[in-house]
């Protein structure tokens, strides 16, 4: 329910207060589809989100003191308690546009090269990536994961953001950037300190939570992120892998040199 109250804060912003997007399921939706040739066609949002979108905007003009996740976490309690008549409307609708949805994308698809094609199965597959790791993120805060390890400057930059110069959140990381450059290296020790103690706390903390993760039967988290972990240090290897290999060239090809030069002063004195 999190995820999805988290996905729906950023599709239905306050300006939709006073769009009035949807007056009744019964007459036709705005239809989600671009009628560019440059652009893909965008896929109909599904029954739910159509009640969502539908009752959103009446809850806040009626209480405007309550806050959009609240409303969302409303209307899912209510869509889950509504009879299959109720929601015939809502799907019916979505099943229609998704019918137009898929003969848009056969006329799109029909209109790209090879190489098009491509592209956009790697940009699908990267969006589905990065919204999967997302919902992942969601879950592991939920459960109440420990907070990553923090370097020497992060913690300086969270000690001295408040005074740092700048009028903006940019101008102030940029300002930070430079202080710390000019930062002798005994005021860094401290904040190189802090991050070795940071370390600890992150280890026994994840310890802690790694214990309670088995406790409550979530194995799953875990093997997660040591595959993740494992994927991450996977390169590494192998670029030391390359290195070892190249110096065990460089090695041979100084003794195959060294024999040469040995065979070359032995034919002149000879």
């Amino acid at each position: 329910e999190e995820c999805v109250i988290w996905e729906l804060s950023f599709m239905f912003p306050p300006v939709f207060r006073c769009a009035g997007v949807f007056c009744s399921a019964n007459i036709n939706p705005v239809k989600y589809l671009s009628t560019e040739a440059s652009a893909p066609p965008k896929r109909p949002i599904n029954g739910y989100l159509r009640y969502v979108h539908q009752q959103q905007p009446l809850i806040a003009s009626r209480h405007p003191e309550m806050k959009l996740v609240d409303i969302i976490r409303k209307l899912a309690q209510e869509w889950r308690t509504m009879s299959p008549e109720q929601k015939e409307p809502f799907q019916k609708t979505f099943l229609l546009d998704m019918e137009q949805y898929k003969l848009d994308v056969q006329k799109f698809k029909a209109q790209l090269s090879p190489a098009q094609l491509q592209e956009l199965a790697t940009e699908k597959q990267m969006r589905l990536k990065k919204k999967k790791a997302t919902k992942r993120k969601i879950e592991l805060n939920r459960l109440g994961k420990p907070k990553g390890i923090r370097n020497a400057f992060n913690i300086f930059m969270s000690a001295q953001f408040l005074e740092a110069k700048g009028d903006n959140v940019q101008a102030k990381v940029t300002s930070l950037v430079e202080d710390w450059k000019n930062l002798s290296s005994h005021d860094k020790k401290v904040y190189e300190q802090l991050a070795e103690d940071d370390k600890i706390r992150y280890k026994n903390e994840m310890e802690s939570w790694e214990k309670q993760m088995v406790e409550i039967g979530r194995e799953d988290v875990l093997r997660v992120l040591k595959k993740k972990k494992s994927c991450a240090e996977a390169p590494k290897v192998k670029k030391l892998k390359k290195s070892k290999s190249k110096s065990a060239q460089r090695t041979t090809a100084g003794k195959v040199a060294g024999k040469r030069s040995a065979k070359s002063v032995s034919t002149e004195k000879i």
